[in-house]
């Protein structure tokens, strides 16, 4: 045999045993901390996502409820308008009905003469008519008739009965007057003359048989500027309503 082969293996150097660092107690790896690292940045970036998810969450809530809170509030506001505007229209629209009633139910009209004549008015009874036989467009004297349901076809005659006759003739009051006295004074007479007021101003009232006719009537005449308002009813049938015209006499002095 080799000489070599047969040496003992005792004279080889001994092979140093491997050192292992030990691990010092408490001491956390460096890997182990790196994943805990992670695992921690983990949990803290769900937190915050779920975090934010709640309050993105409670935001659309609260905005939900508010959206609902203005818009119940908007629509009970358009109601109360709606319901305000109606009723404001009622309220109007009663108003006018009563003042139409109103008119409806007040018997009388409105009688209002030329403008360049003192603009001569009157109410009268609103079932009577009216005829203008002269409206003195051209000067002269002013004419008008008024009559129940309706004026006869010759209102100016003698022997008809108006409810109303007005004049507005163009002769001082005193003339007019001096005719009339003429007729008061007369042997047998059956014409008495009175002094009274017309709207503030001295007036004249006639009444008995009224001077060239046979009707037993009422006179009143009164200046108007530099005219002479003449007023008549041709029967005592009437009285009560020539009254009332005499009492709503308006005129332009």
């Amino acid at each position: 045999m080799d000489n070599y082969s047969q040496q003992p293996m005792s004279n080889l150097p001994p092979t140093p045993p491997a050192q292992i660092n030990p691990v010092q107690p408490g001491r956390v790896p460096v890997q182990a901390q790196v994943a805990k690292t992670k695992t921690d940045s983990k949990k803290i970036f769900i937190i915050v996502i779920v975090l934010l998810s709640v309050a993105f969450i409670a935001a659309l809530v609260a905005f939900i409820l508010f959206f609902a809170k203005y818009n119940e509030a908007k629509t009970d506001l358009d109601e109360k308008i709606s319901v305000a505007v109606a009723k404001a229209k009622d309220e109007q629209a009663e108003a006018l009905e009563k003042e139409f009633a109103e008119r409806e139910k007040d018997p009388y009209k409105e009688f209002v003469g030329p403008e360049d004549y003192g603009s001569l008015g009157f109410k009268y009874p609103r079932t009577w008519s009216v005829y203008i036989d002269s409206d003195a467009s051209k000067g002269g004297d002013f004419k008008a008739f008024l009559n129940p349901n309706e004026v006869s076809s010759n209102p100016d005659s003698a022997t008809t009965t108006n409810a109303l006759r007005v004049q507005i003739v163009n002769r001082s009051t005193e003339a007019v007057k001096a005719d009339y006295q003429k007729a008061v004074s007369a042997k047998d007479s059956k014409l008495s003359a009175e002094e009274i007021t017309i709207n503030d101003v001295n007036a004249t009232h006639y009444y008995g048989i009224i001077p060239g006719t046979e009707l037993s009537g009422h006179v009143v005449l009164f200046k108007i500027r530099d005219k002479t308002a003449i007023l008549r009813t041709d029967s005592d049938l009437f009285v009560d309503d020539f009254n009332d015209v005499l009492n709503s006499v308006t005129f332009n002095e």
